[in-house]
C-alpha cells in the first residue's frame, strides 16, 4: 500500500513571540500538518507547550492538521484534555510510565488517530505489541527535549525493519530532518518527515516546502522503480 509523503514543520523551531503569525506561516507553506511537541520536565530535560496552544493552533488555522507529540511520563492522564483542545493525531512514547494499549484505545475512542513513539537508544521490538492498535510510529532521530540536534542515521535501521514488516503503518521520522537526511529516511521506508530549524528558519518557507516535497516525491518515485 502506497503511503502519502507527509511534511510537517515543528512549532518547537518557530519563534514564540509571534505563535499566530508563524502558525499562518506554516499553514501558508503548504505544510501537511503541523507538529507540536507537549515536554513534561520528567520524561525530556525541557518544558514546551500545553493544551492551549493547540487549541489556538485551532483557532488560528482550522483547516490545518493538529499533529500533538507527547514527550510526557503519563500521557494518559492528558489525552482527553488535548484531544478537547483539538489533537488529530496523538503520540505516545513506549517508554511512557503507563498502559500503552489502554492509552492507544482511549486516544481512538476521543476519536482522534493514535501512534506510537520509540526514542533512540530503544529497540525496535518494544513497539511490536502495539502495531495493530497504531496508525503510525514515530522513529525519534534525536534524543528528545531539544530542537537542532544531529540526525541519528542509525535510527533508519527500524524504519527500514518496519516497513518491511507494516507496510500499512505511516512512519515517521523527528530530529535533525533537513534536505540530506530527508532523502535517507525516505529511502528506508519513512514517509512522514517532521523538520523544525530547516524549515522555520527559511525566509520563504513555501518555497523550502515545495523544494523538499518535489525532491522527496523523485527520491520515491526512483525506490519504487529499483
Amino acid at each position: 500500500m502506497e503511503k502519502k509523503l507527509m511534511i510537517l514543520p515543528s512549532l518547537l523551531a518557530a519563534d514564540y513571540g509571534c505563535l499566530a503569525k508563524e502558525i499562518r506561516r506554516a499553514a501558508s507553506a503548504g505544510a501537511d500538518a503541523l507538529h507540536i511537541d507537549i515536554m513534561d520536565p520528567h520524561f525530556v530535560p525541557n518544558i514546551s507547550f500545553g493544551p492551549d496552544i493547540v487549541s489556538l493552533v485551532r483557532r488560528v488555522e482550522p483547516t490545518l492538521y493538529r499533529h500533538v507529540h507527547l514527550m510526557m511520563s503519563r500521557p494518559d492522564l492528558y489525552l482527553q484534555r488535548f484531544a478537547e483542545a483539538g489533537a488529530q493525531t496523538i503520540q505516545v512514547h513506549v517508554e511512557a510510565d503507563c498502559d500503552i494499549h489502554n492509552a492507544l484505545r482511549h486516544i481512538r475512542e476521543l476519536g482522534a488517530k493514535p501512534a506510537i513513539v520509540l526514542n533512540p537508544e530503544t529497540p525496535v521490538e518494544r513497539i511490536l505489541p502495539y502495531l495493530s492498535e497504531a496508525d503510525e510510529v514515530l522513529v525519534m532521530t534525536v534524543h528528545p527535549g531539544y530542537g537542532g540536534q544531529k540526525f541519528m542515521g542509525e535510527c533508519l535501521e527500524k524504519t527500514r525493519y518496519l516497513r518491511k514488516i507494516a507496510p500499512h503503518l505511516d512512519i515517521m521520522v523527528d530530529g535533525g530532518v533537513n534536505g540530506e537526511t530527508a532523502v535517507k529516511a525516505v529511502e528506508n521506508g519513512v514517509n512522514m518527515l517532521v523538520s523544525g530549524s530547516f524549515l522555520f528558519a527559511k525566509e520563504d518557507m513555501r518555497k523550502a516546502v515545495e523544494a523538499l516535497r518535489n525532491r522527496l516525491e523523485t527520491v520515491k518515485r526512483e525506490g519504487e522503480k529499483a
